[in-house]
């Protein structure tokens, strides 16, 4: 039996449509009634039998924080996806990352150990890869630094990393996977499903760097046939095109009929902006939208390498234009 953590996410509950369509027993576990919600949404985008599917999944209500729970959740499970993650660039965040990041992984990783659980996949994020100079292409190899200006979430999945590596060093076998931007339907109210939103409702800024890009079925695809092989304690790049932010935005604007963006948000303003935040955030305690490291991101251009895992897989990713697409139809027919 396979268990899937953060089920009720985008990447999640991907798979569990993907498992249960290959007829898989699976078993899911969520936090709140609520966000089961998310998972029908997403089987709704592919089929009109989106309840039947559903229904064939075993679902246990847990938090990776909670070992109990996590305990029963474990009983006769052989295979382990870990999609759950908490995503924040808010600093004040930081605290609730680390619970949720770190040591939900820890326990996950406990558990699979205790359990003798065949292969974890966990899904990290491209936040924890290295930056290189000049533009030049970033690989598997290119080393995290800690001293750089690292954002809370990078910091917290990084240290996520840390405890998948430290279970091999007990005996589990794990492969990992780090996404760029993931692009998929179903989900439409945070995630690059948001982005969908904003650009549907008038969004006119754009910004100067670049964005790693990727399908989420493609993710889903790749995840599966990794769980399935022989590979064991590896770590892909998964990221299908790198685009900058521009033509990322006006992608999407076309796929809604909307406006398109056209007014670069220059660096001074990003500056500007990141700092009237704080402010805005210390006199109102409103929550944080756009934190430094953020605003670094966004005007910063990353060339994303994925040699490794369309060599390792021969894997041909599909067209970042055709998901746009195909995901701004489903936009349409569901959100707005």
């Amino acid at each position: 039996m396979i268990l899937v953590t953060g089920g009720t996410g985008l990447v999640g509950a991907h798979l569990l449509y993907k498992l249960v369509s290959n007829n898989e027993s699976v078993r899911a576990i969520y936090r709140t009634q609520r966000k089961l919600e998310h998972t029908k949404n997403v089987f709704a985008c592919y089929t009109k039998n989106a309840q039947v599917l559903f229904d064939k999944i075993e679902w246990v209500k847990a938090d990776i924080l909670d070992i109990p729970a996590l305990n029963d959740a474990f009983q006769n499970i052989d295979y382990v996806y870990h999609c759950a993650a908490f995503v924040s660039f808010e600093p004040d965040k930081y605290q609730q990352l680390r619970r949720a990041n770190i040591d939900g992984t820890a326990n996950i990783v406990n558990l699979c150990i205790a359990n003798a659980i065949k292969k974890l996949c966990y899904v990290s994020s491209i936040a924890t890869i290295g930056k290189t100079l000049k533009n030049k292409p970033i690989t598997e190899e290119t080393h995290w630094n800690p001293e750089e200006d690292n954002s809370v979430y990078a910091i917290t999945k990084y240290g996520a990393e840390m405890e998948v590596w430290r279970g091999t060093q007990e005996g589990l076998n794990t492969v990992i996977v780090n996404p760029g931007v993931i692009i998929g339907a179903g989900i439409w109210h945070y995630g690059s499903g948001s982005i969908f939103k904003k650009v549907d409702k008038g969004l006119k800024h754009y910004t100067s760097g670049s964005v790693g890009l990727i399908a989420v079925s493609d993710v889903v695809a790749i995840m599966i046939r990794l769980q399935n092989s022989d590979i064991i304690n590896e770590r892909y790049i998964l990221v299908a095109e790198n685009w900058s932010y521009k033509t990322f935005l006006q992608s999407i604007a076309s796929s809604l009929n909307a406006k398109p963006v056209t007014k670069l948000a220059k660096p001074w303003l990003l500056q500007l902006g990141w700092r009237l935040d704080w402010l805005s955030s210390k006199l109102t305690g409103k929550r944080r939208t756009l934190s430094k490291q953020l605003a670094k991101s966004l005007i910063t251009e990353s060339n994303y390498d994925n040699s490794k895992i369309t060599t390792t897989l021969n894997f041909k990713f599909r067209a970042i234009e055709d998901v746009i697409l195909e995901t701004g139809n489903l936009y349409l027919k569901q959100a707005r």
